[in-house]
């Protein structure tokens, strides 16, 4: 017979009285399955834990609350009731603090809280405070997000325009002087009887989206930006309703069967 399960709350308050430090328990049962999804967005694992969280209903957990904001999340390891897992929990920062630094992940334990205690002094908590302090690192050196600026303004713009018979090109007249260049060195021909620069459709898609990509950045090393229209607006128009006809009248049908 497989042995018993050792009890989750016992054992996470055995396994704090022997960690480094002060650390005290919290132990919680979940009376649903959903009640548990909680926990997914607190850890600090990318492996077998936020799996085992978020793909079997444990009906429990508990967390262990130690020094300097320390936490770590314990549970149940499904089919081998003598072990347990144990994973760090995140700070309570913004998300952009996270960028660039690698989760600690947690780690399976057995169900012996002296041997389980050394395995996550020896294993775990290094990892758990080099990444804790990469965090702290970035609230100094990056107290807000980077966020993206706005593309700065321009004087020019060359429009490319895709037209109905699946050509791409743009109007002779509406190039700017300095990049017609761009258009030919990139693979555009000039087609007299159209007055147009055109991108031949031998090309084939990802050859015209090659060369594409190659007119823009040049173009836009000059200061000149790039535009790509439909020829006609690509919504499907609104269709007028439709006008209700009479419907020929049909033979009666025979009368319905008592049941």
């Amino acid at each position: 017979m497989p042995s018993a399960r050792a009890d989750l709350s016992l054992f996470t308050s055995a396994l704090g009285a022997r960690l480094p430090g002060q650390w005290t328990s919290d132990y919680q049962q979940h009376p649903t399955y959903p009640d548990q999804f909680g926990a997914i967005e607190r850890l600090w694992d990318r492996g077998h834990v936020e799996y085992i969280v978020s793909q079997y209903v444990l009906g429990h957990e508990a967390v262990l609350h130690g020094p300097d904001d320390q936490h770590l999340y314990v549970t149940d390891r499904p089919l081998r009731p003598g072990q347990f897992v144990v994973a760090p929990l995140v700070p309570d920062v913004a998300p952009h603090h996270f960028v660039g630094v690698e989760e600690p992940n947690g780690i399976v334990v057995p169900d012996d809280p002296v041997r389980a205690a050394a395995l996550i002094a020896r294993r775990l908590l290094p990892r758990y405070e080099s990444a804790r302090d990469a965090v702290r690192r970035s609230l100094v050196d990056r107290p807000q997000p980077l966020h993206r600026k706005a593309p700065p303004q321009v004087d020019q713009t060359l429009t490319l325009t895709w037209y109905e018979d699946g050509a791409l090109g743009t109007p002779y007249q509406d190039v700017p002087e300095e990049a017609r260049e761009a258009l030919y060195v990139h693979g555009f021909q000039y087609v007299p009887h159209q007055a147009a620069f055109l991108l031949p459709v031998s090309y084939g898609e990802a050859g015209r989206a090659v060369r594409i990509q190659a007119v823009a950045l040049r173009l836009a090393a000059h200061g000149i930006g790039v535009n790509l229209r439909h020829a006609t607006p690509t919504a499907t128009p609104l269709r007028p309703p439709a006008v209700a006809r009479p419907v020929p009248a049909l033979p009666a049908a025979p009368a319905a069967r008592a049941r």
